[in-house]
């Protein structure tokens, strides 16, 4: 009798406990419902931003790196990191890179590359491919570090194709806490960080029909990168930052200071140059070897 006391008891809670959770999903799924209402209500598509549109007309190169690195461009062999439609690629061979090799995972973002290169006739020394074993003097990574799957395998490989003495350039953004760092889903600014992934995505999913299911998923993902993970990122590596520049938004610049820079910045921008090994690593690889 009082084993059957016991086993209703603990059916009793498990039963409360189980109506409980499924308050809280229906309680969730109806938050997201209503969240997703107001999105489809203030925008009906994709909203205009991070498009690139600024840069038209312009080298982003040179707006981005400006015309100390544009005079490191010659006789070099670079990796562009990241290269998207490979518009930097071409840049950086048509002024006068000994070899450009444009690196991306997307093949339609490649074959257009190629297309580009082709068009501005640096084809023989403007190649791309979705990986190299070619060693570089440079690497250059223009808006990727918000995008990477793996920001840290990313550095790895990094490492692994530049030479000793080589550097890296890399300038990103807009980073997480941006106003407009949700990228397509900032529809106004932090849109992002007001609204649920669940609600964004299913929003998305309007006008968009790659099946993206997360913010990681969408078309060159997105990975939430901050000026704080980054920061970890680099110290995490075979890397030292040689210089940190982190560009002020120009209409916020009154307010950019260390305690606001995760939402007033507009741009990361840094070099990137190999640790040098200590004399207990030297000792480890020489003992390797022998």
């Amino acid at each position: 009798m009082e084993n059957t006391t016991v086993e209703a008891r603990e059916k009793s809670a498990n039963s409360g406990f189980a109506d409980g959770n499924n308050l809280k999903l229906d309680g969730s799924k109806m938050w997201n419902n209503i969240q997703y209402r107001i999105l489809k209500s203030i925008s009906l598509g994709s909203p205009d931003c991070c498009t690139g549109s600024v840069y038209e007309g312009k080298s982003k190169l040179a707006v981005l790196l400006g015309d100390e690195f544009l005079s490191k461009i010659p006789g070099k062999c670079i990796i562009d990191f990241g290269c998207g439609e490979g518009a930097a690629a071409v840049d950086m061979a048509q002024r006068g890179a000994k070899r450009v090799i444009g690196i991306d995972i997307r093949e339609d973002l490649l074959q257009t590359a190629r297309q580009k290169a082709l068009t501005a006739g640096v084809e023989g020394s403007c190649l791309f491919a979705s990986a190299t074993k070619e060693l570089a003097d440079i690497i250059v990574s223009i808006d990727g570090f918000e995008h990477f799957a793996d920001p840290a395998g990313s550095l790895r490989t990094m490492s692994k194709l530049l030479q000793g003495t080589g550097e890296v350039m890399v300038s990103f953004g807009p980073t997480w806490y941006h106003p407009l760092g949700g990228h397509l889903f900032s529809v106004f600014p932090w849109a992002h960080l007001i609204f649920s992934e669940e609600a964004l995505i299913r929003w998305r999913s309007t006008f968009k029909t790659d099946g993206a299911r997360r913010f990681s998923e969408v078309a060159g993902g997105l990975n939430q990168m901050t000026i704080k993970k980054f920061e970890k990122l680099i110290e995490g590596s075979a890397f030292n930052l040689a210089t940190l520049e982190l560009v002020p938004i120009r209409k916020l610049r009154p307010f950019h200071s260390r305690l606001t820079r995760e939402f007033t910045t507009a741009i990361v921008r840094c070099h990137l140059v190999k640790r040098k090994s200590n004399g207990a690593d030297e000792s480890q690889a020489l003992s390797a070897v022998e």
